[in-house]
């Protein structure tokens, strides 16, 4: 039987499987690169490799019995060899580098979907949301693509288009989320070679990063919200994003909160940001409890568990509206008003900016001036709500 021996650093490696009839089928590996993450449940690095088949349509004889036999083993063998190199050839050749021509075999939309599934950061609604969004567009703008588009179908306009109906969809900053997300799985695609050139290069989603865009409840929508029960409410959703209006608190890190992160004698929260944890020296955030707080915090149990049980966000979301509702309402509240509620009012109330700032975990002062703006734009509006003078 033929043996294959190759260098482990060939791109592609000559690789062999025996098929049903008995014949050795000869085929390419090329590898596209990795992704290696940490385990947050046992802490272990895990990696996950990508890999890539080109058939050659050559066989071998498993046991070549005459010398006809071994002389055409042998050279099916060196021919094969001869394609390898010259793949790897035209794999060095390439202008961008090591950068493979695989997007004949591979559905971008596929490759897009596996790195989610090997995706592990608390932000991965939004990487399925960008998922959905890009399907939904291709629908509309480029049928022909909605199930299955090239990498290199990837052009600057399609981005550009893109974009566009990001920001005709979406409210807010959901339009630059979205995409951000996109563009980082583009970039994975890019730096793995199943890109030759990265089509998001130069195409922006503008946002303006001072500009309140959520809406907010003012305390007096506050208390109706918090006066507000009925029969079959979720009492620890309700809990917990009151505690959001008194905190500031975003709900990714709200859903770890464990007892453990309570100081109760000295009346103090402490937790790291899932947002900035592990890249910013500002990831950490102390927030002093009140009686409120306590109250909706509970009394300490014996084991450390999490404070605020809740279901998926999307559960909560469903809630959260039926709540606001009841409560009449008219605005479109989602768990991150509570945080934007939480700056607004406590300025109002006449907290400085570098107080609110520390609160909120921000590491400077840029992304807590939206706030004061969002004041000022309310002080307006409650003098324009005055009857006109007609002297």
């Amino acid at each position: 039987m033929a043996k294959l021996t190759v260098r482990t650093k060939e791109n592609p490696k000559l690789q062999q499987s025996t098929l049903s009839d008995g014949r050795i089928s000869l085929y390419l590996e090329y590898y596209l690169g990795r992704t290696q993450w940490v385990d947050e449940a046992t802490g272990k690095v895990k990696v996950k490799h990508y890999r890539s088949k080109e058939t050659l349509n050559l066989y071998l004889l498993a046991a070549p019995r005459t010398p006809a036999e071994r002389q055409t083993n042998k050279e099916t063998l060196e021919l094969a060899v001869r394609i390898r190199a010259e793949k790897e050839q035209e794999l060095k050749n390439d202008i961008h580098g090591y950068r493979l021509n695989k997007s004949r075999n591979v559905n971008f939309l596929d490759y897009f979907q596996s790195y989610i599934d090997t995706y592990t950061k608390k932000d991965i609604r939004h990487l399925n949301a960008a998922l959905r969004k890009f399907r939904a567009f291709l629908g509309l703008n480029y049928p022909i693509y909605k199930t299955a588009i090239k990498p290199e179908q990837l052009t600057p306009e399609m981005m550009a288009a893109f974009v566009d109906y990001l920001e005709g969809m979406s409210k807010g900053e959901g339009a630059h989320t979205v995409y951000q997300r996109f563009k980082k799985v583009v970039k994975h695609a890019y730096e793995n070679g199943v890109l030759k050139r990265n089509p998001c290069t130069g195409i922006l989603c503008k946002i303006d990063d001072q500009a309140l865009r959520k809406d907010v409840l003012s305390m007096e929508e506050v208390r109706c919200l918090i006066e507000t029960v009925y029969p079959g409410q979720n009492p620890v959703i309700r809990r917990a994003f009151i505690f959001s209006l008194y905190t500031g608190i975003r709900f990714c890190d709200l859903v770890e909160l464990r007892y453990s992160n309570v100081d109760y004698a000295n009346r103090l929260l402490t937790f790291e940001q899932n947002k900035t944890k592990g890249h910013s020296k500002h990831s950490g955030v102390v927030i002093p409890l009140n009686e409120s707080h306590l109250r909706l915090i509970g009394d300490k149990p014996d084991t450390d568990a999490y404070i605020f049980p809740l279901p998926s966000h999307t559960m909560c979301l469903k809630a959260l509206r039926r709540w606001t509702q009841r409560a009449g309402i008219d605005k479109h509240i989602t768990w991150h008003c509570a945080r934007h509620s939480f700056a607004v009012n406590i300025l109002n109330n006449g907290a400085n900016i570098k107080t609110v700032a520390s609160l909120l975990g921000h590491s400077g002062l840029k992304h807590t001036e939206k706030y004061t703006r969002a004041v000022d734009k309310l002080k307006q509006e409650a003098i324009n709500s005055l009857p006109e003078i007609k002297l």
